[in-house]
C-alpha cells in the first residue's frame, strides 16, 4: 500500500473499531446510526411529504433495523443499488423468567441466540446491555459492565482438578446451554426477621429497584443481551489486525452505511438495507423475512410521484440489484485442514466475493449469475478496490448462509461481498484493516454507479 492509503486504512479503521465498541447490539447500532445520519442531513422519511432527487432520508424499524437511502438521479424504476448487512451477532439472551437463587448465589438464566461455541462463553468478562419495557410502557436503558467502574459478569467453569468426565465429553457437549447461568450477585440481603433466611436473589431485586426503578415481574418484557465486557483493540506489532466482538456482521453494516453517507449524486437510486435476525434465519419482524424492505420501497414510489401500483413496486425491485454484504471464513493455517487453499479467502487481500452460499451440495445456496459477478468484479477492477473471491471451507467441512437468498427472492441480482474474518462468531474476532477499508470502498463504488 501507498503510505496515503495506510493512513486512510488505519484512521477508517480508528473509527470503526471505536463504533464497534460502543455499539454491541442492534438498538445501539441502530440509535448511533440514526444519529450519524441526521448529522449528515438525512430525514426521517415518516415525516417528509415528497421526494426529489438527491434527497436523504431514512426509516427504522421497531429501534432494531434501519433502512437509509439518497436518491438518484435516474427514476426509481430503473432499479435501486443495494447494500444490505445484518445488525445481530451471535451472544446469549436472557430467558423470560431469568433470575434464580442456588447456595447463595443468585443468576440469570440464558438462552444463546445464533451459532455459537457455548464453551468460548464461560470465564469470559461480560456485559449486560438492552431495554426494559415496565408495563406503563416506559422504557428503561441498560449497559452494564463497559466503564471501568462497573462490574461485569461472569459464567463459570469446572476448575480442571474435577473436569476429567467433562474432558472426556465432545467440544459440543463440555459445557451446555443449560450451564451458561450467568452470575449476577453473592451478598444476601438480612431479613427483618431473623427467622426468614437471608436472600442473595432479594439483594439483586433490591439494587435493580434501587437503581433503575425495575422490579423482577418487568425482566418478562425485556431485551437483556449478554455480550463481551471488551473493547476492540488492534493485534499484532503491526497493528494491521483489529479484534472485537461483533464483527460479524457490523464490519458490514458499518462500512455500508458510511459508504451510503459518503455517496453525493448516485446514478441510481442508493440504499443501504440494515436488518436484524440473520443468525437465526432471518425471520421475524425485523428480520430480512420481513416485509420492512418492500414497504419501504412502496413509501418512496408513492412519495417520488411515481405511477403507483403495485406492479410498479414489483418492477422497482426486480429491476435492483444487491451486494449482500456479510463475512466469509479467511483461510487460517493453523485448522488448514477444514480450508480448501486455492478457494479461500486471505486477510489482508482485500473484500471478498463468494459466488453462492449454502451447505456441502450447495444446499440453501444463493448463487450470483456469472453475468453479474462480471460486472461486480469490472466496476471493483476501474475503482482500485483490492478483491478476492473465496468459499466457505471445504465442501463437505460445513457451510452457511446470509441473506442473499431473500434479496434474490424478488428476482434481483444479488452477490455475496464481504471481509474475511478469523474466529467467526467467536466472541472476540478478528478482521484485517485493509480489508475493512476495501469493503467500504467496494459498498461505496457499487452504489455510487
Amino acid at each position: 500500500m501507498e503510505d496515503v492509503e495506510v493512513e486512510e486504512v488505519f484512521e477508517f479503521n480508528k473509527e470503526y473499531a471505536q463504533f464497534l465498541t460502543e455499539n454491541k447490539t442492534e438498538r445501539e447500532f441502530v440509535k448511533t446510526a440514526v444519529e450519524l445520519l441526521e448529522k449528515e442531513g438525512f430525514n426521517n422519511l415518516k415525516e417528509v411529504k415528497s421526494l426529489n432527487k438527491g434527497d436523504r432520508v431514512y426509516t427504522v424499524n421497531r429501534d432494531k433495523a434501519i433502512i437509509a437511502v439518497v436518491v438518484g438521479e435516474n427514476p426509481l424504476s430503473t432499479g435501486l443499488r443495494i447494500v444490505g448487512a445484518h445488525l445481530d451477532s451471535p451472544r446469549i439472551d436472557l430467558k423470560p423468567n431469568p433470575l434464580f437463587e442456588d447456595s447463595e448465589l443468585a443468576f440469570f438464566n440464558t438462552h444463546y441466540y445464533g451459532g455459537i461455541k457455548k464453551y468460548q462463553w464461560v470465564t469470559f468478562p461480560l456485559a449486560l446491555h438492552g431495554v426494559v419495557v415496565k408495563d406503563d410502557g416506559s422504557k428503561v436503558e441498560v449497559n452494564i459492565g463497559e466503564d471501568d467502574d462497573d462490574p461485569i459478569f461472569y459464567i463459570s467453569d469446572l476448575l480442571p482438578h474435577l473436569g476429567k468426565d467433562q474432558l472426556e465429553k465432545k467440544m459440543s457437549e463440555g459445557i451446555s446451554g443449560e450451564h451458561l447461568n450467568l452470575l449476577i450477585g453473592s451478598i444476601p440481603v438480612k431479613k427483618d426477621d431473623d427467622k426468614e433466611e437471608n436472600s442473595v436473589k432479594d439483594a439483586v431485586l433490591d439494587i435493580l429497584f434501587e437503581k433503575y426503578n425495575i422490579i423482577g415481574e418487568d425482566l418478562v418484557s425485556a431485551e437483556l443481551q449478554i455480550v463481551p465486557a471488551v473493547k476492540a483493540r488492534d493485534v499484532g506489532f503491526d497493528r494491521g489486525l483489529l479484534a472485537a466482538y461483533g464483527h460479524d456482521d457490523r464490519v458490514c453494516s458499518y462500512t455500508a452505511l458510511r459508504a451510503l453517507i459518503d455517496l453525493e449524486r448516485p446514478l441510481n437510486t442508493a440504499m443501504a438495507l440494515l436488518v436484524d435476525k440473520e443468525e437465526i434465519g432471518s425471520m421475524g419482524s425485523t428480520g430480512m423475512q420481513s416485509h420492512f424492505f418492500e414497504n419501504t420501497i412502496a413509501e418512496m414510489v408513492n412519495l417520488l410521484d411515481e405511477d403507483y401500483s403495485d406492479l410498479t413496486v414489483r418492477r422497482v425491485i426486480e429491476n435492483s440489484s444487491a451486494l449482500s454484504a456479510d463475512v466469509n471464513a479467511a483461510y487460517d493455517p493453523t485448522f488448514a485442514d477444514v480450508y480448501e487453499k486455492s478457494n479461500s479467502a486471505f486477510m489482508g487481500k482485500g473484500v471478498v466475493i463468494t459466488k453462492y452460499t449454502g451447505a456441502r451440495g450447495k444446499a440453501g445456496a444463493s448463487e450470483a449469475t456469472a453475468e453479474f459477478v462480471a460486472e461486480v468484479r469490472s466496476l471493483f477492477n476501474r475503482a482500485g478496490v483490492l478483491w478476492q473471491i473465496g468459499e466457505l471451507g471445504k465442501v463437505d467441512k460445513g457451510g452457511g448462509g446470509t441473506i442473499a437468498q431473500f434479496l434474490a427472492n424478488y428476482n434481483m441480482d444479488v452477490l455475496d461481498c464481504g471481509p474475511g474474518l478469523l474466529s467467526m462468531h467467536a466472541p472476540y474476532e478478528l478482521v484485517s484493516k485493509v480489508d475493512v477499508y476495501h469493503s467500504y470502498l467496494a459498498y461505496n463504488v457499487f452504489m455510487e454507479k
